[in-house]
């Protein structure tokens, strides 16, 4: 009985009610002018016809309440939403902009809504609808980076802004009508103002006192190499030797942790030219070799059918890759184990894979998820060799990435893992600009 009052006082009941008052009408006038039978017969039929315009209405009705509510609830999530959204039409109509983005522009939304912007009004706007203006016309931002490929939607673009210091992420797509035509573009808009000054803080912090802990560590390393020449007692020699191999160890962190810095803010820098990839490899080869034999391991290069394979890649940061991942299969491997390089062309692909494999200790399956993250080592790595800081591999995974290929592991429980990476033959298919952290 609710919902039928409920019903009743609708805007969509209208018809009903059009339809009601008429049928009083006929019925009306069919008392008077109509013998009883034909009286009936018609007021049956509009009864019959009543209801079924009654049961429309009502389902017309409770449509149009299930989506004033979808909207009610939609209006509400997108207005507590942490990004900005904001949403126009082809004529840059404003038709949606929440709180997020009226803190974000500085702007309200009263003031924005049922607006339209164009590049011809720019200059008869107030200044505080620069920073809107820039990221509708990305032209008119000063530093814009893309983050997608054009004329792929969603578009993701990143704006800096200087006066004040603003850092924004925009992603765009398109608004599609029911037949794929546009009837809009909606943005999403995240303010990374804090999150990058972080970032830089952070980078800045390790990049300085990494600096000034590298002039004292160069002269203890000087020291130590002095005394490793002198006359000195078996015992004295032993303990200056490991003096000297931990302050050389240091350094090393000292250098991951800044090439980690550098990699997160997106200025390792890169220098690519065309090389053969294979006298390349041959060459980390043959230095490895000499390493391995502390290890009382052998290294192998199992050489592809072709001769050479020119591609385009970057020889100083390369190297520090495929370095990490042979350091890592010499130090958690076994005695008289063995670690194979492998590069080889991927049919009907343009890319090259290459492969690290070795006859180590293996990771565990539940570990290999997490092999790529800063500072991760597995349970059994850190038991069988205590050195290390878990940042090799996630330096190599960067690399790689930056080179347009992909790296993975395959490894198996005390029988070995392998390494391997794709790297592009076609110089199109490498990325642009570096990565900054969290993209």
């Amino acid at each position: 009985m609710s919902d039928f009052k409920k019903y009743l006082s609708y805007p969509e009941m209208r018809m009903f009610w059009f339809f009601a008052i008429f049928a009083l009408l006929v019925s009306v006038a069919g008392f008077f002018f109509l013998d009883p039978l034909a009286h009936a017969l018609v007021f049956g039929v509009l009864v019959v016809v009543g209801a079924m315009i009654f049961g429309t209405s009502v389902r017309v009705a409770r449509s149009a309440l299930d989506l004033q509510l979808e909207q009610r609830r939609l209006q509400t999530i997108i207005a507590d939403l942490n990004d900005g959204v904001v949403a126009y039409d082809n004529n840059f109509k404003m038709l949606v902009f929440n709180k997020a983005a009226e803190q974000i522009f500085n702007v309200k939304a009263d003031r924005i809504l049922q607006q339209s912007f164009t590049l011809q009004v720019k200059e008869r706007l107030p200044a505080e609808y620069r920073l809107l203006l820039a990221v509708l016309f990305p032209a008119l931002a000063p530093i814009v980076v893309r983050r997608s490929e054009p004329g792929i939607y969603p578009q993701v673009l990143d704006f800096t802004f200087t006066e004040p210091a603003v850092e924004l992420r925009v992603s765009t797509s398109r608004i599609l009508g029911d037949a794929d035509e546009s009837l809009g573009f909606i943005k999403i808009v995240r303010d990374r103002t804090r999150e990058i000054g972080l970032l830089r803080s952070k980078s800045e912090f390790i990049e300085i006192a990494s600096h000034q802990l590298r002039t004292p560590l160069t002269g203890i390393v000087w020291a130590w190499e002095s005394l490793v020449n002198e006359e000195l007692k078996p015992e004295t020699h032993t303990l200056v030797v490991s003096g000297l191999q931990a302050t050389k160890h240091l350094g090393d962190i000292i250098d991951d942790m800044l090439d980690v810095s550098r990699i997160e803010e997106g200025r390792f820098g890169y220098d690519f030219v065309s090389q053969d990839i294979v006298a390349f490899l041959q060459k980390i080869v043959d230095e490895a070799s000499l390493a391995a034999t502390k290890y009382q391991v052998k290294v192998y290069f199992d050489r592809p059918p072709e001769k050479n394979i020119a591609i385009t890649f970057d020889p100083k940061k390369l190297a520090i890759a495929v370095s990490n991942l042979i350091d890592n299969a010499l130090k958690y491997n076994v005695k008289n184990g063995e670690v194979v390089v492998k590069v080889e062309s991927i049919p009907q692909e343009p890319y090259i894979k290459v492969s690290v494999r070795d006859t180590g200790i293996g990771i565990p399956e539940k570990d290999l998820p997490k092999l790529f993250a800063k500072f991760f080592r597995s349970d059994n790595a850190s038991r069988f060799a205590t050195e290390g800081t878990g940042l090799g591999i996630y330096i190599t995974k960067n690399v790689v990435e930056r080179h347009g290929g992909k790296i993975w592991v395959e490894s198996e429980l005390n029988r070995g893992t392998t390494f391997a990476f794709t790297l592009p033959i076609d110089p199109a298919l490498i990325p642009v600009k570096e990565r900054v952290y969290g993209e």
